[in-house]
Order: structure tokens, then sequence, then C-alpha cells
């Protein structure tokens, strides 16, 4: 049924051509996401890689022009968000308030990277050297941060985004992170 919906959705929303019987096809796009897919080993099958690949990379495109810098994040976030059972549209929304998607982001309070993580847990964990500026390592303490609070907070979404960004207590960030997700990045 899923298979059958997302197959619907990608019918309805591709562009119409009138003097084609196929939408156009950018090839360096197609060799993007083929090879994408190829390397994305979080996905329950080839069809589901390419089915969430191509309209994630279709939402990012404008915030992540580089194909495979979009590719990269994409693969990546979707492996660590399922390795900390978490939703992948999530930790996609959780970027987009947190860094817009620039992978060398430093907020005011010194927060790097496309989570935006502190650079003190580099030394927490024993691992001073690590660069959060690269975008597995940023995404892998990210998503167990993220985990990590849901656990706390008992799956309680709101309270674990506030602890994640430090606003406990609050509801001003939690409520940002929920409207993109609704607005951008939850698909069905």
């Amino acid at each position: 049924m899923r298979r059958l919906l997302t197959a619907l959705l990608l019918l309805v929303s591709a562009p119409v051509c009138a003097d084609r019987a196929e939408a156009p096809v950018d090839p360096e796009l197609r060799d993007a996401l083929r090879s994408a897919v190829e390397m994305a080993d979080s996905f329950a099958d080839r069809f589901d890689a390419e089915v969430w690949l191509t309209d994630m990379s279709a939402r990012l495109a404008r915030q992540v022009p580089d194909e495979d810098e979009r590719m990269l994040i994409l693969r990546l976030v979707h492996r660590h968000a399922e390795m900390f059972e978490l939703p992948p549209e999530l930790v996609m929304a959780v970027i987009d308030v947190e860094s817009n998607f620039d992978r060398y982001a430093i907020s005011y309070a010194g927060a790097l990277g496309l989570m935006q993580v502190m650079p003190f847990w580099r030394e927490e964990i024993g691992r001073p050297d690590d660069n959060l500026h690269d975008i597995e390592t940023n995404l892998l303490y990210g998503c167990r941060i993220l985990a990590y609070y849901l656990e706390k907070e008992k799956g309680d979404r709101r309270a674990a985004l506030a602890r994640y960004n430090g606003s406990r207590g609050q509801r001003w960030y939690p409520d940002r992170v929920f409207d993109r997700l609704s607005t951008k990045w939850y698909r069905y």
C-alpha cells in the first residue's frame, strides 16, 4: 500500500510536458541520484531509497545546490536517523531550523555545523579532534544527542527538542521545528 501511494504521489507531482511523453531528465541529477541510491544502506530496499532521495533532493535543492553534497547529506541523515530510531524528516527539520543546511554554520553560542552541536561534547566523549563541520561527524553527534533527549523525555518530542536547543520549558524552538516539519519535510 505504501509503495502504491508513493508511486501515485510521484505521478501526480511529476512535471507535465505537453510535447513529450516523459518529464525532462537532468542527466547529472539522474547520475547523482543513482549513485546515492547505490550507496544508501539504511533503506528497506532500492525503491524506498529512490523515492525518498528523489523527493528530499527536490525539497533541499534550493538550500544545497551542489548535487554531490546534497546527496551526501540526505544519505547520511537517513543512515544516522535510522541508526538512532529517529524519523529522518524530523532530523531534516531540525537541520533546517538550526543551520539552514550550512555545514559551516557557527551559532552565537558557538554551536557548529548542520545540527549545531556544541564543541564541549568532543571533550566530554574523549574525542577532542573530531571535526564538527564534517557532515557525517556532525550528524552522528546531533542524531545521538536528539535520540538521547527523546529517551530522557519518554518520547515527548516537544520537550526533547527544547532540551536539544537549550530552551527547556519554552515552546518557541519546538514550534519552529514542528512548523518546518509539517510545511516542508513531512511526506504523507
